[in-house]
């Protein structure tokens, strides 16, 4: 059946003012363009709990192809020794020898046992990365999903939904949500490029330039020493963030750029401010 547009709104309405079901509480959850009321339970209790079963299952199953790997090793019959050199050996004797047929169901359990477990447990991680919704969403749901507060001393309305459903928040620390809005950038290279020529730019001339006036401006000889110190650390910081220059490199690099400093003010050093207090 085809709605018309304002039969579709009016529908929509309709779902979103109606608490009364799974119908109800989807609409309300698919409102937010945001994606953040899109909760549910992670049941990290019951994955870890699967996962042990798994891991167990997998454990016997290794402990008993052990014993069959040592009663092979053991014995001198050479179909035994055959089949565990060759692959096309073991499967022709386990269609008609006992120990090898049941090593072959083993080798199968195992394999199908190995694949869900490995698929449980990479799901797991994945769903253990997922963000926690906040506070003031789960208290936006919960007032929702439990009707609010009754008013004028009227009944409290019944949960959205019911059985086992309607405790769906109470656990909130086993509540997980999507991601919302994807916040990844993406920036053309040559604006990349750009970008960093000119804070690069910008940095050395500081370096350089600041420095001299710095040096230029002070007339106290300590305080020029103290500031050919900070101005050389701030130059190899600047160097090892800034470029992939080798550890010699930053060293050659801050040694020159110290040696300019100091030339530049090795002719005044000496007859600066020679009243200054020892």
């Amino acid at each position: 059946m085809q709605l018309s547009p304002s039969a579709d709104i009016e529908l929509g309405r309709l779902l979103s003012t109606n608490r009364d079901g799974y119908r109800a509480v989807a609409a309300w959850i698919a409102r937010d363009p945001d994606n953040e009321t899109f909760i549910y339970r992670r049941f990290d209790q019951l994955s870890a709990r699967n996962l042990l079963y798994l891991q167990s299952e997998l454990l016997a199953l290794e402990q008993r192809l052990a014993q069959l790997d040592a009663h092979v090793a053991s014995t001198g019959d050479l179909d035994f020794k055959d089949s565990a050199r060759r692959w096309e050996a073991f499967s022709k004797n386990a269609k008609s020898r006992d120990e090898e047929r049941e090593m072959m169901d083993i080798v199968i359990q195992i394999r199908e046992k190995v694949k869900e477990y490995h698929k449980a447990l990479l799901l797991q991680s994945q769903v253990s990365k997922l963000e926690r919704p906040s506070n003031r969403v789960i208290e936006a749901f919960r007032i929702w999903f439990d009707g609010g507060k009754p008013k004028d001393g009227s009944p409290k309305p019944d949960p959205v939904l019911g059985g086992r459903a309607k405790y769906v928040l109470d656990n909130e620390q086993d509540l997980s949500r999507q991601h919302s809005a994807d916040r990844t950038g993406h920036y053309q290279e040559r604006h990349v490029i750009w970008a960093v020529a000119i804070i690069s730019t910008f940095i050395a001339s500081v370096l350089l330039v600041g420095a001299i006036a710095g040096l230029y401006a002070v007339r106290s000889s300590k305080a020029r020493l103290g500031m050919i110190g900070a101005f050389t650390a701030l130059f190899a910081l600047s160097v090892i963030l800034l470029t992939n220059a080798r550890r010699a490199e930053v060293f050659a690099a801050t040694a020159a750029y110290a040696a300019v400093l100091v030339v530049f003010v090795s002719g005044n050093l000496g007859s600066s401010d020679t009243n200054e207090p020892p």
